[in-house]
C-alpha cells in the first residue's frame, strides 16, 4: 500500500501512528466518517472528520468528531474571523489534494489554518483520515495539533 502525503508526514515528524484499512464502500445514508466508524467497530467521539470551510473568504480546516457536527459559528470565532461558511468540494480537493471522503488534516497540498476539536485532547489516541477513503490513521492528538500547527476550541457540537 503506497504512502498518502498524510502518512508521509507522520513518518517525517516521526510520529508513533497505527493504520487502520478499511472497506470504503459504504451505505447511500451513511457519510464517510460514518462508514470508518461502523467498519473499524470504533468510538464515534474518538474518530474525526476533517471538514474544510471558508472563514471570513478564507480555507480554512476543521477536525470534528464523527458524532457531532461542526458549529460554524465556533469556528469562526476560533479562526479569529466572523463568519464561516462550507466550502465548496472542489475548493476543497484543489486545495487540500486530496478526494472527497479522504481529506486529511495531515499531509495537504497547502497548508491551511487548522482548529481541532477540543474534545480530542481527552483522548490517548484519536483516528482521522490518512488521506485516502478507506484508510485512517490513529495518532495522539498532540502529534495532531503539533504537525497540523492547528489551534483547539469547542467546535464541534
Amino acid at each position: 500500500m503506497a504512502a498518502t502525503p498524510a502518512v508521509r508526514a507522520l513518518e517525517q515528524g516521526r510520529v508513533a501512528h497505527t493504520l487502520h484499512p478499511y472497506d470504503p464502500e459504504h451505505p447511500a445514508d451513511q457519510g464517510h466518517g460514518e462508514a470508518a466508524v461502523a467498519a473499524l467497530g470504533a468510538d464515534p467521539h474518538q474518530v474525526f472528520k476533517t471538514l474544510v470551510a471558508r472563514v471570513d473568504g478564507a480555507l480554512t480546516v476543521a477536525v470534528v468528531p464523527v458524532a457531532g457536527t461542526l458549529d460554524l459559528k465556533a469556528l469562526a470565532a476560533a479562526a479569529g474571523g466572523r463568519k464561516a461558511v462550507m466550502a465548496d468540494p472542489a475548493d476543497a480537493e484543489r486545495a487540500t489534494g486530496y478526494v472527497l471522503g479522504g481529506i486529511s488534516p495531515l499531509g495537504q497540498k497547502k497548508a491551511l489554518p487548522t482548529v481541532v476539536d477540543e474534545s480530542a485532547l481527552g483522548f490517548a489516541t484519536v483516528m482521522v483520515s490518512a488521506g485516502r477513503r478507506g484508510l485512517q490513521v490513529e495518532l495522539p492528538p498532540g502529534d495532531l495539533v503539533r504537525l497540523t500547527k492547528a489551534r483547539t476550541a469547542p467546535i464541534g457540537r
